[in-house]
């Protein structure tokens, strides 16, 4: 692995003869093999994390690829400034949150991070070039949620957005059924900024899709506190992997779901606690146990998609697999530059199913024939075992893609979904 510490050792870097490719890597925090390159060799970005420069009247950012989400908004909270759109987690880079195209809770009003970007520095076959929506416009959208396969992302120029407070004005609601869960959806991206929803995908029938809405605007309290980082709880050890179940999952989220009924209210939420959740405890993933864990997110465009999210729901349900972190949330109109960006009109779902090898493969082969089916899409980002033609099919334009790829550059994932038939 290379680690540069200035951005014009990068180049040297792209072209070195010592492994057959490269590919730049942030902060290893995709669920699947689209950071890894096992026959080649890694460029760990993180030592490349400065800030270039910021205009606290504008809102412009110009930074470096390795800096994370959580150091930028140390940076530009104080000064009233957040995101575009965050992902659920900050401890992410800026490089990888373009090469995945990240979205948010606010999908319906930003869209996704590439709507925000208005150049980047790419170093590809070995040279320096700045690209943007009007330069280089098709090599700009191919590397927009590209997956670090067009070359390497030096740095990004991003256009924040102003905030009144850094914290938001939040709402819990808990519904009874998917019917309930869209009626509030509906009503919900008119009037807040950011929504989003915890399903229980292991009850079924009537109470299918029940959950918590969660909708939010920003406070305008005029308060402006950056985040600190230390984790205020910890998982110490690896559960058994036996450890969730159908029955400890149905118990776990029976709890959570009364205990949102409780919370029924609003409330003011520091950023970091809507946004970022899961960051507050460290480790989280060793409740999955030594086999770990695969997610599963999908997107299915408007029309069908609430025939079909039930349809998804029952199957997880009458499979027995155990789900308690499950997201469905609605997106936006508002379309990407990005040729591989998987936010699009429609509801996604996103599931963590504890890694029980053959059978979860097969229940996530049964997923994909649903989502394939309804013209749905799988999230790349998200993703260890995406058959070659689904992705294919979520991602009609990959070819426009493959022609800007960075021969010397390749992943795992690359490899095994650009396959010819």
């Amino acid at each position: 692995m290379f680690r540069p510490a200035f951005r014009d050792q990068l180049p040297a870097a792209t072209q070195s003869n010592t492994v057959s490719s490269v590919l730049a890597t942030g902060l290893l925090r995709s669920y699947g093999d689209s950071c890894l390159n096992g026959p080649g060799g890694l460029i760990d970005m993180t030592g490349l994390d400065r800030l270039i420069a910021f205009d606290r009247t504008t809102g412009r950012l110009v930074v470096e690829a390795g800096i994370s989400l959580s150091d930028i908004l140390k940076i530009v909270v104080p000064h009233g400034w957040f995101l575009p759109t965050t992902p659920g987690t900050r401890f992410v880079s800026i490089g990888g949150a373009v090469a995945n195209d990240v979205h948010g809770k606010n999908h319906h009003r930003a869209g996704s991070i590439g709507c925000s970007v208005r150049a980047l520095g790419l170093v590809t076959a070995g040279e320096r070039r700045t690209i943007g929506p009007d330069a280089e416009a098709a090599l700009f959208a191919a590397t927009i949620g590209g997956l670090g396969l067009t070359g390497i992302i030096e740095w990004v120029d991003l256009q924040l957005v102003p905030v009144p407070s850094s914290r938001l004005d939040v709402e819990i609601i808990p519904y009874g059924s998917l019917d309930e869960f869209w009626a509030i959806a509906s009503e919900s991206v008119v009037s807040h900024e950011h929504t989003v929803a915890w399903i229980d995908c292991m009850s079924g029938g009537a109470h299918t899709g029940r959950g918590a809405f969660t909708r939010a605007n920003w406070a305008t309290d005029g308060v402006y506190e950056a985040h600190s980082d230390a984790s205020w709880k910890a998982v110490p050890v690896e559960f058994p992997s036996i450890a969730l179940n159908r029955l400890t999952v149905s118990a776990f989220n029976e709890v959570y779901f009364r205990a949102h009924q409780l919370q029924r209210r609003r409330q003011l939420q520091h950023y970091a606690t809507y946004f970022y959740p899961l960051d507050a405890v460290s480790s989280w993933n060793r409740l999955y146990g030594r086999r770990g864990m695969l997610q599963y997110q999908c997107v299915i465009p408007p029309g069908g998609d609430r025939g079909v999210i039930r349809s998804l729901l029952d199957r997880i349900a009458k499979s027995g697999q155990a789900s308690f972190l499950a997201v469905l949330k609605t997106f936006g109109e508002r379309t990407s530059p990005g040729l591989l960006s998987f936010p699009r009109p429609g509801s996604t779902l996103a599931l963590d199913f504890p890694n029980r090898g053959v059978e979860t493969l097969a229940l996530m082969r049964t997923l994909d024939a649903i989502v394939a089916e309804a013209g749905g899409a799988l999230y790349p980002a998200k993703d260890g075992r995406m058959p070659a033609p689904m992705f294919r099919q979520s991602f009609p334009r990959w070819r426009e893609v493959a022609a800007c790829k960075d021969p010397r550059v390749n992943s795992d994932f690359w490899r095994r979904v650009s396959l010819d038939d």
